[in-house]
């Protein structure tokens, strides 16, 4: 049986276990679809994101963007029209779009993701 939350949590030097989350998710779309009356389109997005790169990935909450991964790749998630503009002077980061079918750049499809597991 699994976790019903996920936290997620910034990254910081020395024990962070008392500390609390940066954000707060259900643990998959799917109870996020059963509990809340209504979805944001852009939680649903982080929180689809978050459970492919999690399983074979480190993340946490950087102070720009919306995901650190691994201690070393910043990723902001939106949809198609979505700038770079919050991550621009950050070294390997991306932005990972809703309702595009091809990247470009540093522009990534959001639905490719789901091929991670």
């Amino acid at each position: 049986m699994g976790n019903i939350f996920y936290a997620l949590k910034a990254k910081a030097k020395g024990d962070t276990i008392f500390s609390k989350p940066s954000k707060l998710y259900l643990n998959n779309t799917n109870l996020s679809a059963y509990y809340c009356d209504t979805q944001e389109l852009g939680t649903q997005m982080e929180l689809f994101f978050a459970s492919q790169i999690r399983v074979n990935h480190t993340l946490f909450y950087p102070k720009k963007g919306d995901f650190l991964v691994d201690s070393k790749y910043t990723f902001e998630i939106g949809g198609k029209d979505k700038k770079f503009s919050q991550i621009k002077d950050i070294e390997n980061s991306f932005v990972v779009a809703d309702n595009i079918e091809v990247g470009f750049g540093n522009k990534i499809p959001l639905w490719l993701f789901g091929f991670l597991y």
